[in-house]
């Protein structure tokens, strides 16, 4: 399976499990490495880089952004072999309670 293919379907299952969320494509020519989508669902957004498979090869920077993100908020490289357990990921960062909002005073 191609990486574009397992993308497209990797993509289409989160917006059948998560209604109404937007998915962001990123631009490695703005910034090196950065991941190849945002997703973004309430409260929630998650950096995802897709590979073909777990020995493909990541490029510059690509490492150091899915630590950065997941850091922040949540951040994985997504391939064929690890597909269910991002997934699973995924769905329980996306429906943890909500944050607590600041209002202005």
């Amino acid at each position: 399976m191609t990486e574009t293919t397992f993308k497209k379907k990797f993509l289409d299952r989160v917006k059948d499990r998560f209604p109404g969320c937007e998915i962001l494509r990123g631009n490695a020519s703005t910034q090196q490495g950065m991941v190849d989508h945002i997703i973004l669902y309430g409260p929630h957004w998650a950096g995802l880089e897709f590979k073909k498979s777990r020995s493909a090869k990541e490029q510059p920077n690509q490492d150091h952004f899915v630590k950065r993100l997941d850091d922040m908020s949540f951040g994985a490289f997504v391939y064929p072999e690890n597909e269910e357990e991002v997934f699973d990921a995924l769905e329980q960062a996306f429906t943890a309670s909500r944050r607590t909002r600041i209002s202005k005073s």
